[in-house]
């Protein structure tokens, strides 16, 4: 399987959930299992079914976390510099030509994209337009809306 790119918050916020799942939640679910069982009949008792189906999205997770960080390629935007240059990672200020919109986007991984705050997925239209272009280069980006027209203001790597 190929590597998978995520910044180095992305990572570590993957890692952190890791933790939590592992040491507050599995135990937490175990603990609630073990105490709808004491409550005898398993056939009709609702506590033990929840408890159970949390149980399965929790180990399910872990899973999909673990297999995401196994197959990660993390890339640490901070220790670059680029020149100018957009890459994977950074921070693109943008000025939309025909609006006069300001726009400013951070580039990440797949898993990571969140458009309302800003984070959009390598693989978008945008970022994939953006990609190796410099600070002062003008890109016409294909969106669902349109085509519009991007002048990049400014690339930072934090």
């Amino acid at each position: 399987m190929k590597k998978i790119p995520i910044t180095a918050k992305g990572a570590e916020k993957l890692r952190a959930e890791l933790v939590r799942l592992k040491t507050v939640d599995r135990p937490r679910i175990i603990q609630a299992i073990a105490e709808a069982r004491a409550h005898g009949d398993l056939k009709e008792n609702a506590e033990y079914h929840a408890a159970r189906e949390q149980q399965s999205f929790a180990e399910g997770r872990i899973k999909e976390i673990e297999g995401k960080l196994g197959h990660a390629h993390i890339v640490d935007v901070s220790t670059m510099d680029a020149g100018g240059k957009v890459i994977f990672g950074c921070t693109v200020e943008l000025i939309d030509v025909d609006t006069e919109e300001e726009i400013t986007y951070q580039i990440v991984g797949e898993d990571e994209a969140d458009i309302k705050v800003g984070m959009i997925s390598v693989n978008s239209p945008i970022a994939r337009a953006l990609i190796a272009k410099m600070e002062g280069d003008e890109v016409a980006v294909q969106v669902p809306g349109g085509e519009r027209c991007l002048e990049i203001v400014s690339v930072r790597y934090i």
